[in-house]
C-alpha cells in the first residue's frame, strides 16, 4: 500500500506491481473515508499534501 500525491502515483504502481504482481486499485483520498484508519496527510516519496492511496 502507497499513499503518494499525483506526481508520484506512477511510480507507486510500479512498486506496487513488482511486488505483487498485480495491478493495484486506486484510491482518491479527497472522495473516500476510511472508518479505522487515517491516511498519511504527507506523501510517501516527497513533503507534499498525500492524494491518492495505491493499494
Amino acid at each position: 500500500m502507497y499513499v503518494v500525491c499525483k506526481e508520484h502515483v506512477e511510480l507507486a504502481i510500479d512498486k506496487f506491481v513488482d511486488e505483487y504482481e498485480d495491478a493495484p486499485d486506486i484510491v482518491d483520498l479527497k472522495e473516500t473515508e476510511f472508518s479505522d484508519w487515517d491516511p498519511p496527510a504527507k506523501c510517501a516519496e516527497c513533503d507534499k499534501n498525500a492524494e491518492v492511496l495505491v493499494v
